[in-house]
């Protein structure tokens, strides 16, 4: 397979009206882009469809047609999993044992990153809070299955961990898990978190030395409402926020990264999908203000 680099693509829906696995595909290929990301079923509910009615088989047939490499693919961890839950032992241990399910699902449709958001410690201790999710991650990770977890890097928001490089380079190095366990990075969440996108290269340079960049198995790009700091969780359209269409372009192209997939997670414009448009113009490196007249 002949890969066409950068790697980019947008969360993309599976439901019954669209033939689920047949229909993120399509949705991609519609998009132009070569990578997306689903969930596995409701992202609020623990209800989920059986893989075999999912149309897996005809999912890599539309892969390999469109030149689409599964192992870019990504799934997003339900909301509802909470493994750095300090206080609620029935949450935690719902939570442990869901993302067991949803890792065995991952790998009977055979996408193998799974991001997962660290959790938030409630009414405990960050430092309780970490403990926990260590612990689940350990858990999780002695089921023999290939599913790699992405730690998404979270904006602060309320009681989340995994906020900055030192709290999931303290993750992995407990965890262990060295080939299955990485980050995800998120735009708007590390600008909406304090880290200051105009200087990626700094940014570059914490990764590597607290993490190490072959930890970085995904990016969410995606702009912000907030400024740096606000430790806020507001996605914006590319280009219409505050780190901007060049920043953005920058990270996308990044040779330093540039096997990793990127995943558009910006609004809606109505009912209107943004992604075409955007991967458009990411890829031209040049902004279009596509939504001018909705903005």
């Amino acid at each position: 397979m002949m890969k066409k680099y950068p790697i980019i693509g947008a969360h993309v829906s599976m439901n019954a009206p669209n033939q689920y696995l047949i229909g993120s595909v399509a949705s991609a290929v519609q998009d132009g882009a070569n990578t997306f990301m689903i969930y596995t079923g409701p992202p609020q509910s623990s209800h989920r469809k059986p893989t075999n009615a999912l149309n897996i088989a005809q999912m890599h047939v539309l892969l390999k047609e469109h030149n689409i490499d599964p192992q870019d693919l990504v799934v997003h961890a339900p909301y509802i999993i909470n493994l750095a839950n300090p206080v609620s032992e029935s949450t935690w241990t719902f939570s442990v044992d869901f993302l067991k399910k949803e890792m065995q699902r991952c790998d009977e449709i055979g996408i193998e990153i799974l991001v997962l958001h660290p959790g938030a410690f409630t009414k405990g201790t960050s430092e309780a809070g970490l403990a926990k999710l260590i612990q689940g991650l350990k858990l999780v990770f002695q089921a023999d299955l290939k599913t790699k977890i992405a730690l998404e890097t979270m904006s602060g928001k309320g009681t989340e961990v995994g906020i900055n490089f030192d709290q999931l380079a303290y993750v992995l190095k407990q965890v262990g898990a060295e080939q299955r366990l990485g980050i995800c990075l998120d735009t708007c969440h590390m600008n909406d978190a304090g880290y200051n996108l105009n200087q990626w290269d700094d940014i570059k340079a914490e990764i590597q030395a607290k993490i190490g960049y072959e930890k970085v198995l995904a990016f969410h790009l995606n702009d912000s409402k907030n400024p740096i700091g606000a430790h806020k969780d507001r996605h914006e359209n590319i280009g219409y926020g505050t780190i901007g269409f060049d920043n953005l372009v920058k990270i996308l192209w990044d040779e330093d990264f540039k096997e990793i997939p990127k995943i558009l997670e910006t609004p809606y414009l109505g009912d209107q999908s943004p992604y075409k448009a955007e991967i458009a113009d990411l890829l031209n490196k040049q902004w279009s203000d596509p939504f001018k007249n909705s903005k």
